[in-house]
């Protein structure tokens, strides 16, 4: 049982409670369009990289250490380096690499608690870029060859699925102001350079900050597109400590040591944004994502039948409803209120179109209701299925925004999410007359997706005091 910040007691599902530990854990991950690595920037090894360590020593004096677990040969690992565990299928195969690569940075990270131990947050980078020339990317979880390029999906030519390259401020104590600072930032324009700053390039940074002993760790979040690379998506996780993550399909390692159930978890965190990223981006205040077939089953690791469920709550006050009574295939087939009530997205009168953005549904379902729209087939390593909703009245006693604008630019706020609750009540595809899936999460994130941009972005934002909890137990 611990003291909550927020006031009360709770129960942690995460290893980290409110980012306060001085020991930080925090990992990166560069993912292609449909979750995979394809192939390694040059000279980056394996876009997998770690940063952890053990903070020893007298807060009042100086006598500070920082007790790295991770080395920069580690970081560095690529295709045909061998590591401590890497299986032999592995070694020469970008994707499997990665995967393993994760596994063995986790055991440098892991922290052994009772009953379960718990490895890093994790910084989630993807480019959404698709070479659809490529071969690359599974349709619905299934193996397509190539495909002609069309306009639907960003790509400048071949090799634009790139990773990007990456430089790694290893965290050292600032001792001029007192505090402890690293940071990963980088760039996918090969020729671009790496740790040179914004300029005319695409970037990213994620800097985090934290006095010993005081208060949460600080993550400050930049992200920018440009014409050759237009859809970007930066996120911090909570993952799996085992198991998949939501949207992976390999064994992952992170900070939730206890998946959350709906309806009984919340999520807290502390969100300030400084710049939006346009009016593409897709600014989620908090994503979850699981997976679970749809016979309501655990998902086995089979592509071709495992569906990658995702909850996104878009705050940016620039996104509009897809949703509406003349467009129904975008919304849900019904909406249920937190008094249980259902209401049919026919029923104009009483359905909330203006609380989803959009509403699209796994391609590999074979009940579907008409109207009905199938989600991006190839952006996921199986068939996926999202609901985005919108900030609105519907979702004010989840702890949700109300309106458009609420937690927005000038609006830094903490956020108490009822996130349980409000993912209890939300639709779901399954196939008719099986038992409904436990709606277990295995990834919670925040951050932004700027959606193919007509023009250079930037998004900046700070994350703080991020938890996920049960309460009263």
């Amino acid at each position: 049982m611990l003291k909550s910040a927020y006031g009360g007691h709770f129960s942690s599902y995460v290893g980290d409670p409110g980012m306060r530990r001085d020991g930080l854990r925090v990992a990166f991950e560069g993912w292609n369009f449909c979750n995979e690595v394809g192939s390694e920037a040059p000279g980056m090894g394996s876009p997998r990289l770690a940063d952890c360590f053990e903070f020893s020593g007298n807060l009042i004096t100086e006598e500070k250490h920082l007790d790295h677990k991770v080395n920069v040969r580690d970081n560095k690992l690529g295709v045909g380096m061998p590591f401590p565990g890497l299986t032999p299928g592995a070694l020469n195969n970008p994707d499997l690499y990665a995967a393993e690569k994760e596994l063995y940075l986790g055991s440098l990270c892991e922290v052994e608690e009772k009953p379960n131990p718990w490895q890093f947050w994790m910084l989630m980078l993807k480019n959404g870029n698709f070479d659809t020339k490529s071969g690359l990317c599974p349709e619905n979880g299934k193996r397509v060859g190539p495909f002609p390029q069309t306009g639907r999906f960003p790509c400048f030519g071949s090799g634009c699925m790139n990773q990007p390259l990456v430089h790694h401020q290893q965290t050292y104590l600032a001792a001029e102001i007192g505090e402890m600072v690293g940071g990963f930032n980088g760039t996918y324009d090969l020729d671009g350079g790496s740790g040179a700053g914004i300029g005319g390039f695409s970037y990213f940074e994620v800097v985090w900050r934290k006095k010993a002993g005081i208060g949460s760790w600080v993550f400050t979040h930049k992200l920018k597109t440009t014409k050759r690379y237009p859809w970007l998506m930066l996120y911090l996780r909570a993952d799996a400590t085992k198991g998949f993550s939501g949207g992976y399909h390999y064994e992952t390692r992170g900070m939730l040591k206890t998946l959350p159930e709906s309806p009984d978890f919340k999520v807290k965190l502390t969100l300030d944004i400084k710049q939006g990223g346009g009016p593409k981006s897709q600014f989620y205040l908090v994503d979850i994502g699981s997976c679970w077939k749809n016979s309501g089953s655990p998902c086995d690791g089979d592509t071709a039948t495992d569906v990658t469920r995702y909850t996104e709550m878009i705050i940016n006050p620039l996104t509009p409803a897809w949703c509406s009574s003349g467009n129904l295939n975008a919304c849900p087939p019904f909406h249920i209120t937190p008094e249980n009530k259902k209401i049919l997205r026919n029923d104009s009168a009483n359905f909330p179109y203006a609380a989803y953005h959009y509403y699209c549904s796994p391609g590999n379902a074979e009940h579907l209701e008409e109207p009905f729209s199938i989600c991006d087939p190839y952006s996921n390593p199986q068939a996926q299925e999202i609901v985005q909703i919108l900030p609105h009245p519907a979702w004010a006693s989840y702890g949700y925004p109300s309106r458009a604008g609420e937690g927005w630019i000038g609006d830094p706020r903490t956020w108490d999410l009822d996130v349980g609750g409000l993912s209890s009540r939300l639709y779901f595809y399954q196939d008719p007359g099986t038992t409904p899936a436990r709606r277990i999460w295995t990834s919670i994130d925040v951050g932004t997706e700027i959606f193919i941009s007509d023009r250079d972005e930037v998004a900046e934002w700070t994350v703080s005091d991020f938890d996920v909890v049960v309460s009263g137990k």
